[in-house]
């Protein structure tokens, strides 16, 4: 299987154990343009849930994760399914933190 149809599968089934107990998650999956959701959509009482829970999408053979409103650190359960470090990027992240948050994963000294 080549990368990206990897990386497509774990993403895939990341979000789907993320959002396994929880009925009122709702994984939206566009693997025409590798955009990835898991969103909610309900009522706790008289409080309206509404949003994103977790966005990932594949871009040029990386994941991206362009949102976490979660308190799981993605980017080493991404690692510990089989993603490589230097191909995760926190799009969520202004360029210039991204740069300097990849040396690490790089091999770079900070």
């Amino acid at each position: 299987m080549d990368r990206v149809k990897e990386y497509r599968q774990i993403a895939c089934d990341f979000l789907q154990n993320f959002a396994a107990d929880d009925p009122e998650a709702q994984l939206i999956f566009d693997a025409e343009r590798d955009h990835y959701l898991v969103m909610h959509n309900g009522w706790r009482n008289d409080y309206r849930i509404y949003g994103c829970a977790v966005q990932l999408d594949l871009i040029e053979g990386k994941v991206w994760i362009q949102h976490n409103s979660t308190e799981i650190v993605i980017d080493q359960e991404l690692i510990q399914h089989g993603v490589a470090p230097q191909d995760i990027v926190l799009g969520f992240r202004s360029p210039s933190v991204r740069e300097r948050l990849a040396a690490p994963y790089a091999g770079s000294k900070p």
